[in-house]
C-alpha cells in the first residue's frame, strides 16, 4: 500500500471563509502556546514537556476557552503533534551535527492548514455526489472534485494558498504497476537552453517560468515596496506578488508532472545524477537551478516510478560531461562548449547527450542508441 494525496479546490462563502480563517488563527495560537510552554519548561526548570502531557491539557483548554469548542478535538491534537514533530526534527539535526534550526513561533502567513487525522471516521464527509463537503465547524462547502478519490481515505487537510482554499485528501491506494519494460535511459538535467537531455538524444527545452515572469514580478514588488505598511493598498499589492509566485509554482509543477509521467510510461529504468542541488543553489548558477526545480522534479519522478513499478537509479555525477562515451578519454572543457569532440577517438556528440550516455553507462546498462527528440506539448 502507498499513500497518495488528492487536492481539490474549495469554494467557501464569505461567512465560511471567516470561519476557516478563525479556525486557522486558533490553531496557530494553540501551536505557539504549546511551543512557549516547552521553551519555558526547559529554560526555567530544565524539564522536557512531551506530546502526551500537552495533549492531556486539551479538554481543559476547550472547557476554559469556549472558542475552541467549535474545533474538532482531533484537529487540536494534530496541532500538538506538529509541535512535537518540530522538536523531533530539531533534536535529530542536533544529533546529526547539522544546522539545528530551533522551532519558531508561527505568524499568520506561516500557518496555513489544519488537519483531520481520521477523516474516514469523523470530521469530513463528502455530500451530493462529491459536489459539496461537510467540514466540522465550518459547514457544507462547495468543492470541485476534478478527479475521483482512490483507495482508503486516511486524513484530510484544509489548506489556504493565497486567497484560495483547498482540501487535500490522503488515501492509501494499491500500487498499479505498468507492464514490465526492459528499456533504460539516462537523463542529464540542465537549465538553459534544455531542462533535460536523454541518452537517446531527446531534448526538452527549459521553460524558465520565473525568468520569463521576472520583469512583471519586479514591477509588482516595486509597487509593494512603495505602499504604506498596514494599508489596504499594501495588502492588495502583497496579494498580487503572491499570485504571481503561485502561478510560477503551478506552471513548474505541471511541467514536472508531464515530463516525469512520460519518462515513467516509456522506460523501465531511469538513471540520473545524484546532484548536490543545495550546493549548486549557492553558486552563480543558482537562479537557473532554482527556476528549473530539479529537486522537486526528481521527487515527482521517484514517486511516480515507485507507483508504476519502475526503477530510478542515482549515479555519481563526477566526470559525466568530461568523459568520451565511446573510448572513455577524459578531457576537461568549459561549460560554454556545447559540442563534445573527443581528441582520443574523434567522436563527436552534443555535450549533454554524451553526459546522458555516460550517466546510463554508470548504472551498468547499455545506451539504447540515438532516437528522435521529444518534448512536452
Amino acid at each position: 500500500m502507498t499513500r497518495k494525496a488528492f487536492k481539490y479546490r474549495l469554494y467557501p462563502t464569505q461567512p465560511q471563509r471567516n470561519d476557516l480563517e478563525r479556525t486557522l488563527a486558533l490553531c496557530r495560537h494553540l501551536y505557539n502556546a504549546a511551543l512557549q510552554e516547552r521553551r519555558e519548561a526547559y529554560q526555567k526548570a530544565g524539564k522536557t514537556v512531551g506530546f502526551y502531557e500537552q495533549k492531556r491539557w486539551l479538554p481543559e483548554i476547550r472547557t476554559e476557552l469556549p472558542e475552541y469548542k467549535g474545533i474538532h478535538s482531533q484537529v487540536l491534537q494534530n496541532v500538538i503533534e506538529r509541535v512535537d514533530k518540530a522538536f523531533q526534527g530539531f533534536f535529530r539535526r542536533v544529533r546529526a551535527g547539522q544546522k539545528a534550526g530551533y522551532p519558531r513561533f508561527k505568524g499568520r502567513e506561516r500557518y496555513d492548514s489544519f488537519t483531520f487525522p481520521q477523516a474516514r471516521q469523523t470530521g469530513v464527509k463528502l455530500q451530493e455526489g462529491g459536489k459539496r463537503v461537510l467540514i466540522y465547524g465550518i459547514g457544507s462547502v462547495k468543492v470541485k472534485l476534478h478527479r475521483p478519490l482512490e483507495g482508503r481515505l486516511k486524513a484530510a487537510t484544509v489548506k489556504r494558498e493565497g486567497e484560495h482554499w483547498y482540501l487535500v485528501f490522503t488515501c492509501e491506494v494499491e500500487p498499479r504497476p505498468l507492464p514490465s519494460n526492459d528499456q533504460a535511459i539516462g537523463i542529464d538535467l540542465g537549465t538553459n537552453p534544455h531542462f533535460l537531455v536523454t541518452s537517446e538524444g531527446g531534448m526538452v527545452e527549459a521553460p524558465r517560468y520565473y525568468q520569463k515572469t521576472q520583469a512583471k514580478l519586479a514591477r509588482a514588488q516595486h509597487s509593494l515596496s512603495r505602499r504604506k505598511r498596514g494599508s489596504s493598498r499594501r495588502k492588495q499589492a502583497q496579494r498580487q506578488v503572491a499570485k504571481l509566485h503561485r502561478k510560477i509554482a503551478n506552471q513548474r509543477k505541471d511541467f514536472h508532472h508531464k515530463i516525469a509521467r512520460r519518462l515513467v510510461n516509456e522506460y523501465g529504468t531511469i538513471v540520473h545524477e545524484d546532484l548536490n542541488i543545495l550546493g549548486l543553489a549557492r553558486t552563480r548558477l543558482a537562479k537557473g537551478v532554482l527556476d528549473a526545480g530539479w529537486g522537486r522534479f526528481l521527487q515527482i519522478l521517484a514517486y511516480k516510478a515507485e507507483e508504476a513499478g519502475r526503477r530510478v537509479i542515482k549515479v555519481d555525477p563526477k566526470y559525466t560531461s568530461q568523459d568520451c562515451p565511446v573510448c572513455g578519454h577524459r578531457e576537461r572543457k568549459p561549460l560554454w562548449v556545447r559540442e563534445f569532440r573527443c581528441s582520443g577517438c574523434g567522436g563527436h556528440f552534443h555535450r549533454d547527450v554524451a553526459a546522458a550516455i555516460n550517466i546510463l553507462a554508470k548504472a551498468r546498462t547499455e545506451p539504447s542508441g540515438m532516437g528522435t527528440a521529444w518534448a512536452v506539448p
